[in-house]
């Protein structure tokens, strides 16, 4: 990572508990590559949320807490109905408006699948670990908004 120590770097882990079978593995990963990336264990906030709905409002109360960096995780897994849609489509606009308004880091982490198996696949199974990309992204993201300020 360019940019700041990692070693000095607040961040926190938004997690949803809904579908946690899924979503303790991405956090697990999530946790995994930032210890692996430098940062310090002890700077890791992790947050525990019902739902991936309710994602962007945790990270709107941290984006004023100093954190520099916050990892998004969830898992959506298609119903019978259309509730998958709304609620994936809405954790992502939340997500990434409140990235982009506050200017804050934020590595996306939330899976959307057809199937339970899927998710699966995408939190340590053969696709990897979505968790674990998403934490690598907002580290990577630290280093490019810190090279961006520092240009101005």
């Amino acid at each position: 990572m360019s940019g700041p120590d990692a070693a000095v770097l607040r961040i926190a882990i938004i997690t949803s508990s809904f579908n946690e079978f899924i979503t303790k593995r991405l956090h697990s990963g999530a946790v995994e590559a930032l210890c692996s990336g430098g940062v310090n264990e002890n700077k890791i906030a992790s947050i525990w949320v019902p739902g991936c709905f309710e994602i962007p409002l945790a990270l709107a109360e941290l984006a004023d807490h100093g954190y520099d960096a916050v990892v998004c995780l969830g898992a959506v897994i298609r119903g019978e109905t259309s509730h998958f849609d709304f609620v994936a489509g809405e954790a992502a606009r939340g997500i990434a408006g409140i990235s982009a308004e506050r200017r804050l880091p934020v590595g996306f982490g939330v899976i959307t699948a057809e199937t339970t198996e899927q998710a699966m696949e995408r939190s340590g199974g053969k696709r990897g670990n979505k968790g674990r990309e998403a934490a690598l992204a907002a580290l990577e993201m630290v280093g490019v908004v810190a090279e961006i300020r520092g240009k101005r």
